[in-house]
């Protein structure tokens, strides 16, 4: 038998999620192999729960421990079980799924468990940001000013996303940045500016079309200032995932940079935003983190 716990964020993704969380106890404990797993079952209480909990969890030495959420929660979670030998479950209740969707990781819940009963623990890439853990992505500019925007509102989902988008694209004004190390010395006028570890932000927004986990490094995806010329035709590229051929996407590759603003601005750190200095040293700790996947047969 392996212990395994179900950390739930109660408040994550939209009224719809929510209420279905209130039944997962019972959907885990009907779907869950229980001849292979042991479950605990706990809801969070405030932010930053998951982590506390996490981190118990592997002192305990857990076998697993599943973040039941967004990706707040799976970036809560793997704060907890980072440099640990417990692995990070998911099942994605959020908005966004970003981390989930890039692992292929089913959406549905109950299909999610079903994967949990045969899967394996693989080792992945993590990155810090001024010593802050993300698992997906970070960023400054127009994103950053967006994940602002969506995390102040009511209501959640990819309708409101893009509300968000729409409210600031035609008044933001870009910045100049200068990103230096790991070989690299670049000063270039962004749209936005997006250190991806996974190879999207969301919803399937795949803004770093070849992003690996699994390769010690960060793509990092630079967005022109006059990108907004070519809006209708990023927005396509974001989702049929082949934006890096855009005429306005830039891509560096790296494992350690700092990235120097003109000023202070909206950051994110998988989404969430998070008040964050001028300046921004980024890097990837390789195989910091092991999570529960498909099987390979």
């Amino acid at each position: 038998m392996k212990n395994i716990a179900f950390i739930i964020n109660p408040i994550s993704g939209s009224k719809e999620t929510q209420n279905t969380k209130r039944k997962l106890p019972k959907l885990i404990m009907q779907t869950l192999d229980m001849e292979q797993w042991l479950p605990n079952i706990v809801f969070t209480e405030y932010a930053g729960h998951a982590t506390d909990l996490a981190h118990q969890y592997a002192r305990m030495g857990f076998d697993a421990v599943v973040a039941v959420g967004g990706d707040g929660t799976v970036n809560e979670v793997a704060r907890g079980l980072k440099d640990t030998n417990t692995a990070l479950g998911i099942l994605p209740m959020g908005s966004g799924n970003g981390f989930a969707r890039h692992l292929n990781i089913p959406i549905r819940p109950q299909k999610a468990i079903e994967m949990i009963n045969h899967s394996e623990p693989i080792n992945v890439d993590y990155g810090l940001a001024n010593g802050r853990l993300f698992v997906s992505t970070c960023g400054t500019g127009f994103d950053a000013v967006v994940a602002d925007q969506f995390a102040g509102s009511k209501k959640r989902g990819f309708t409101t996303y893009l509300r968000s988008i729409v409210k600031d694209i035609f008044s933001y004004h870009s910045q100049t940045y200068h990103i230096v190390g790991d070989g690299i010395d670049v000063t270039h006028k962004a749209f936005l500016i997006t250190f991806a570890n996974a190879n999207q932000w969301g919803y399937e927004a795949i803004i770093a079309p070849k992003a690996s986990v699994q390769d010690g490094q960060m793509d990092i995806m630079l967005m022109s200032s006059n990108a907004i010329l070519g809006g209708a035709s990023l927005a396509l590229r974001l989702f049929a995932g082949n934006i890096d051929n855009s005429y306005f996407m830039n891509t560096i590759r790296a494992k350690e940079v700092t990235l120097e603003r003109e000023e202070v601005a909206p950051f994110h750190i998988d989404g969430d935003p998070v008040e964050m200095e001028k300046d921004i040293h980024i890097k990837i700790v390789a195989d910091g983190l092991r999570v529960l996947v498909e099987k390979r047969f």
